[in-house]
C-alpha cells in the first residue's frame, strides 16, 4: 500500500488566506477584483496546466502553440466565480480547482489509449537510446516543462523530483544510497522528467498530483473523478517504471560507486 502520510499536507499559504477575501468579493459582486485575488493563488495551477499541455504536444495531440495556459485559466476564472459559495473550507476548494482544471484540459485532449510500448520496453533501453530521447527531449519541448516566468519562483526550486519520490519501500534503501553516489541531483532530477514526459498522461498526472501538489490518494481520485485502487495502481506503475529506467540506464554506474 502507498502512504498516505501526505494527508497532514502543509496547503499554499496564498491560497488559503485569499479563500475568505473571494468569498467577500463573490457576496459583493465584485468579479473584476475577484478574478484579481483569484489570479494571485493560482501558480501551481498554472504550471499544472503548462505541464500537461507540453506532453499533450509532445505526444502528438496538438503543435505547439495552438494552446495557451490562459485558454484554460480564463475559463476556470467563470467557473470558481459561479461555484465559490459551494465550498465549506479551503481543502475542499483546492481538490476541486484542479479537478475543475482536470476537467477543462481532457475536454481539450483527445482521449487516448494507453501506449505501454514505452513502459513495457523501457528495461531494453540502450544507452544510445537514451541520449536519443534527450536531444528529442531538448528539442520538441526545449526541455522546458515549467513557464519561464517562473522559473525563480522558490516553490519550483523546492519541488524538483527526488528518488524518494519514486522508491518507497524499506528494501530499496540500498538502491537510493548508490544511486545519490553515482548522480547529481540534478541528473537525477532531469531523468524523471524525461521519463515522465514520455509515460502515458494519466500515470504522469497522477505522480506529479501525488509528489508536486502533495494530494493524497483519495484527493486524486476526486480530480480524476476514478477510486483510490485505480490511483493507486497508476502512482505504482509510474514508480515502477521510472525505477526500471534509473536502474537501466545508470547500472554501470551504479556498479562502480
Amino acid at each position: 500500500m502507498v502512504s498516505t502520510s501526505q494527508s497532514n499536507k502543509k496547503r499554499l499559504i496564498t491560497i488559503t488566506s485569499k479563500f475568505p477575501e473571494l468569498i467577500k468579493l463573490k457576496k459583493a459582486k465584485e468579479q473584476k477584483s475577484f478574478n484579481q485575488i483569484l489570479l494571485e493563488t493560482l501558480p501551481e495551477v498554472k504550471k499544472h496546466i503548462k505541464r500537461r499541455l507540453d506532453s499533450a504536444m509532445h505526444k502528438g495531440h496538438f503543435s505547439r502553440g495552438k494552446y495557451k495556459v490562459e485558454d484554460f485559466t480564463d475559463t476556470l476564472f467563470i467557473e470558481v466565480y459561479n461555484n465559490i459559495n459551494a465550498f465549506k473550507n479551503v481543502d475542499q476548494f483546492y481538490v476541486w480547482l484542479f479537478e475543475k482544471t482536470n476537467q477543462l484540459l481532457e475536454d481539450t485532449i483527445l482521449e487516448e489509449e494507453f501506449d505501454e510500448l514505452f513502459i513495457t520496453n523501457i528495461d531494453d533501453y540502450s544507452n544510445p537510446e537514451w541520449k536519443a530521447m534527450v536531444e528529442r527531449f531538448s528539442a520538441e519541448a526545449d526541455g522546458d516543462l515549467i513557464m519561464t516566468e517562473d522559473l525563480d519562483d522558490v516553490s519550483y526550486h523546492n519541488s524538483k523530483y527526488i528518488l524518494d519520490h519514486v522508491f518507497v519501500e524499506d528494501n530499496e534503501q540500498e538502491l537510493i544510497e548508490n544511486l545519490d553516489k553515482a548522480l547529481e541531483k540534478e541528473e537525477i532530477n532531469k531523468h524523471i522528467n524525461l521519463v515522465l514526459h514520455n509515460l502515458p498522461d494519466r500515470l504522469q498526472t497522477v505522480f506529479e498530483l501525488f509528489n508536486k501538489q502533495s494530494f493524497t490518494l483519495e484527493e486524486i481520485a476526486v480530480i480524476l473523478k476514478s477510486n483510490v485502487q485505480e490511483v493507486e495502481q497508476l502512482l505504482n506503475k509510474a514508480r515502477k517504471g521510472l525505477s526500471a529506467s534509473l536502474f537501466n540506464r545508470y547500472s554501470k554506474e551504479i556498479k562502480t560507486n
